[in-house]
């Protein structure tokens, strides 16, 4: 596999599903390698439009989710954004790509062992100054580096967590499955003050949000 041609593929097949529409969020997809946030064994799949296992029960995000979600964001660059549910570390190098050169991510996964190797993707592909890997509860946020401009939550909750509302920005967007622990709605959430807007992008399926405002562990 040539994975610079396969990554070409897959960014051509979002563009003609309608997927990816932006520019930005077009040549994010295109410049990340997904590939390298994969164990080496896995890295024929790199591309497939799939989630993957990436261990401790979690999985990396299809493609095709990814791009809906940073398109869904409208991210741009100097923006700070919260990640929960950071995984292999290839969601936060994405939305890096955007906010970049001035922009923040900060990356919230709760296991250990996950985190850890997020560092190590992180580090590998030159992300690690625009991403911070942090392992905590996600569906308490980050209240010590809050406000935030973009929130994007790539776990299931039974509800929209209310800590991570009142993070956001005035004007600040929020993204978040919202459902049962096998089934879900994509949630947006917009900031207007202190009103909350709230709309409905499409059934989803996530790993769930463990922690004190998502599902008890």
């Amino acid at each position: 596999m040539d994975p610079k041609e396969a990554r070409k593929r897959s960014v051509r097949r979002l563009l003609d599903t309608g997927y990816l529409s932006s520019p930005a969020a077009t040549k994010a997809m295109g410049n990340v390698e997904r590939h390298l946030f994969l164990p080496k064994e896995m890295e024929e799949e790199a591309y497939l439009d799939t989630p993957l296992y990436i261990g401790e029960g979690q999985t990396i995000s299809a493609p095709h989710m990814v791009a809906i979600m940073v398109e869904a964001l409208d991210l741009h660059p100097g923006q700070k954004v919260l990640e929960v549910g950071g995984g292999s570390g290839y969601h936060a190098a994405v939305m890096a790509e955007m906010v970049k050169p001035n922009g923040k991510v900060y990356s919230i996964e709760r296991i250990e062992m996950l985190a850890e190797r997020a560092r190590q993707n992180l580090r590998a592909t030159g992300y690690d100054k625009l991403v911070e890997t942090i392992v905590a509860d996600g569906s308490k946020g980050l209240p010590d580096k809050a406000p935030f401009d973009r929130i994007s939550i790539a776990a299931s909750a039974p509800s929209v967590p209310e800590p991570l509302r009142q993070q956001l920005v005035d004007g600040g967007k929020m993204l978040v499955p919202v459902g049962g622990q096998w089934y879900q709605e994509l949630i947006m959430v917009t900031r207007k003050g202190n009103e909350f807007q709230q709309r409905d992008l499409g059934g989803v399926v996530f790993v769930p949000l463990i922690g004190e405002f998502g599902f008890k562990p």
